[in-house]
């Protein structure tokens, strides 16, 4: 029996009979939990339902990166300029510009241009020169940052976790197949950009 979409929203003020409490949702119930039930696929509802956890868990990641950054004492920061300090900062190795879109998979080098900018302005990166290329690796400022923010986020998020639980053993399941729905949403980008 084919489950029924059911479209939830953050306006939704009450439970209804077809819309119920978050507590009770799921497949037990035989319901989807999606945002747009106008794009539930009878090939793959589950695929709505990803969309619509990657999203909450998107905005809500987004959120704790820039207030983590903001705890470390590094403000004013987006969510792509954390994520392009970090990087910068990995392994300590200067990194060139198509080097951190490619990891952090930004197609717009403006966007990743423009947060190296902001950074090398607040002291956190610094650029350099070798041949006709740039590279850009963090200054003790920004390492220090870095550092900060790993404190912070083992105080406030991993403590929640206990190593070598079952729980890890799914999250890191989970990160394999986000790699994969990585690759199948990169192909289909590129199917759409030629209709």
């Amino acid at each position: 029996m084919a489950r029924k979409p059911v479209q939830a929203s953050a306006s939704d003020d009450a439970p209804s009979a077809a819309v119920r409490p978050p507590a009770t949702l799921g497949r037990a119930a035989g319901v989807n939990i999606v945002s747009s039930s106008h794009l539930v696929s009878v090939r793959s509802p589950e695929l709505s339902e990803f969309e619509f956890g990657l999203n909450t868990a998107y905005n809500a990641y987004s959120r704790w990166v820039v207030r983590c950054m903001g705890a470390a004492g590094v403000r004013d920061l987006t969510f792509l300029d954390v994520l392009v300090l970090h990087h910068v900062n990995h392994r300590g190795r200067a990194k060139r510009l198509a080097d951190i879109c490619f990891v952090l998979n930004v197609e717009d080098t403006h966007l990743v241009t423009y947060a190296l900018k902001k950074l090398a302005g607040l002291g956190l990166v610094a650029g350099e020169r070798v041949g006709k290329e740039a590279t850009y690796a963090t200054t003790q400022a920004g390492a220090e940052a870095c550092a900060r923010y790993r404190e912070i986020r083992e105080q406030c998020l991993t403590s929640n976790f206990t190593e070598g639980s079952e729980e890890n053993v799914e999250i890191g399941e989970l990160a394999r197949l986000l790699r994969v729905l990585t690759g199948l949403y990169e192909q289909a980008a590129r199917s759409a950009t030629s209709l």
